[in-house]
């Protein structure tokens, strides 16, 4: 992008800060009335909390792409912090985020279909397990106590072509173990560390905490796939500006505006409305939800228009 028109958009780092100042408190309430309250407030809780640390993450997902602030300090602080909350080291989501895409729609970055030759059954096993039931999320606070515990993992061929090719993160492994591990071992030490001092402060429970992060894993999970799930094989256009509630749009960071993050990854999230085309197909999250259920279908190649 020109350096003119990036100039036309402006990174909303005060906003930014703010909205994260704010999220935080927010989130520990809810923490600890997941823990303390009746089950009744305690699914409420759960279902806000899903909601707002999503807020946090699409925070993350702009320091990612360094467009949580244009100081690079900050950025990386910020980003930092939200990454905790997640919990992950941001180097390793900036290099898992990055790689996807590069990767998006490719053989390798692949969900809602299988490729020939694969199992379908093994597709759907990921698809429901990961995708629906939110135990893609769980993977990732999984691999980063890994790579605390055992960070030569990270370039061992065995972990690389065994595990991670199983479960579908073979290019990621091999990207992550290009990188220097003592900042990955120390946010991964810092995640975790804080997530142990929050829930020592707060005095919370194992039930409240895995509920509110069971509601998140769901809700994040789902969304990861939906967003792109069915759309055209394409690195830059394979996803979708999907339409949902304003408040959604909102809370969410316009991160449902997903087509547009694609085209222009360098945009800050405040200005990705004024870049979806309005004659652009853009389906309802739950119609793509709902057909996810239905399973993975025969993968067109590469190049192949949406199937929805």
């Amino acid at each position: 992008m020109p350096s003119s028109e990036k100039n036309s958009y402006p990174i909303p780092e005060k906003l930014n800060i703010i909205i994260l100042v704010l999220t935080i408190p927010v989130i520990w309430a809810l923490l600890w009335s997941a823990s303390h309250l009746s089950i009744g407030w305690a699914l409420l809780a759960a279902l806000l909390f899903a909601q707002l640390n999503h807020t946090i993450f699409s925070l993350l997902h702009e320091a990612v792409h360094a467009q949580f602030s244009r100081n690079n300090f900050r950025n990386e602080l910020f980003g930092s912090i939200c990454a905790a909350m997640f919990p992950t080291s941001l180097k390793l989501q900036r290099v898992a985020h990055l790689g996807h895409h590069k990767r998006n729609r490719t053989d390798q970055d692949l969900y809602d279909y299988y490729l020939p030759g694969e199992s379908k059954r093994r597709r759907n096993f990921h698809l429901y397990a990961g995708n629906l039931f939110g135990f893609y999320w769980f993977v990732i606070p999984e691999s980063n106590l890994l790579y605390l515990l055992a960070p030569w993992l990270y370039t061992s061929k065995w972990f690389i072509q065994g595990p991670a090719r199983s479960l579908g993160f073979e290019p990621y492994i091999k990207e992550i173990a290009q990188h220097r591990k003592l900042r990955i071992w120390l946010e991964c030490l810092w995640a975790f560390s804080y997530q142990v001092l929050v829930f020592i402060l707060l005095d919370l429970n194992l039930f409240g905490w895995l509920l509110c992060h069971y509601f998140f894993a769901v809700h994040w999970s789902a969304l990861q796939y939906v967003d792109h799930a069915w759309s055209a094989r394409d690195i830059v256009n394979g996803a979708w500006n999907l339409k949902v509630s304003k408040p959604a749009q909102w809370l969410a960071l316009n991160y449902h505006c997903h087509l547009a993050h694609h085209q222009h990854p360098e945009v800050p999230w405040l200005y990705l409305p004024k870049l979806v085309d309005k004659y652009d197909r853009q389906p309802t999250f739950w119609s793509i939800y709902f057909r996810l259920w239905g399973g993975a279908k025969p993968a067109p190649p590469m190049g192949s228009k949406a199937t929805l």
